[in-house]
């Protein structure tokens, strides 16, 4: 591609230039390096961040949750036998009271 201007020509290739200088600098060139290694180690940590963020919620999924269950019914079977016990009259667990001082 050529430009005239005032009867001189122009070239514009790509050696030619402020902007080609600059773009083969050194400076450039290991600032490219950087961003590339940047990029690399940003989608390595992006994967490891994704495969624990898997591993703790398949392991909560798997001993938690069911824990959390557990838990759930024997206060549901505590809180019915103190219903029963308040019911007919009797006395509640000892458990369920707790202590004065």
């Amino acid at each position: 591609m050529a430009a005239s201007t005032s009867g001189k020509r122009f070239s514009l290739s790509k050696n030619d230039g402020v902007l080609a200088k600059i773009s083969n600098s050194t400076i450039v060139t290991k600032g490219k390096q950087a961003a590339c290694g940047a990029t690399y180690v940003g989608k390595k940590l992006a994967k490891s961040t994704g495969k624990a963020a898997w591993h703790v919620a398949t392991t909560f999924l798997v001993l938690g949750l069911p824990l959390i269950i557990v838990m759930d019914r024997e206060q549901q079977l505590n809180d019915l036998d103190l219903q029963q016990a308040s019911l007919l009259g009797g006395v509640p667990p000892t458990s369920a009271v707790a202590p004065q001082k």
